[in-house]
């Protein structure tokens, strides 16, 4: 299946950004490169199963807003373990959620914030039990 989103992997686990276009997906993929995350794709992603790939002529190809289409080095694949859709209204204390298909923790975020990234960071440690939740979207 093929869906528009974009994805980053850390550590060989995929995070599929979601959202309208112009939601910001590339751009918070490009921060979480920065942030130490590896390109997997950017504006479609195909999906089998849990395993995220680009499809084949977008590999290793991002949009950078304002510059154009660029090269980075990216991965082949990664295993998905969280969705992140991107939305101006976020809930300050979520209640769990969990993406339909592909089958997938879910959260949600204002990619414009200058967290945004660290959040996803988080959020992707304390699935992975790195980093302790003690309310909020991954504990029920």
């Amino acid at each position: 299946m093929q869906i528009h989103a974009s994805c980053v992997a850390r550590a060989g686990r995929g995070v599929l950004l979601l959202g309208p276009p112009g939601a910001g997906k590339s751009d918070l993929a490009l921060r979480l490169i920065d942030r130490g995350f590896e390109l997997v794709a950017d504006d479609r992603v195909e999906i089998d199963g849990l395993t995220a790939t680009a499809p084949a002529g977008l590999a290793g190809l991002i949009e950078v807003r304002g510059l154009g289409i660029l090269r980075l080095p990216a991965l082949a694949k990664a295993a998905l373990a969280l969705a992140v859709e991107l939305r101006e209204e976020v809930p300050r204390m979520p209640e769990p959620a969990r993406l339909a298909t592909p089958d997938l923790p879910l959260i949600t975020l204002d990619p414009r914030g200058a967290s945004a990234a660290l959040r996803v960071a988080l959020a992707l440690e304390c699935l992975a039990g790195n980093a302790g939740m003690l309310s909020g979207a991954f504990v029920p």
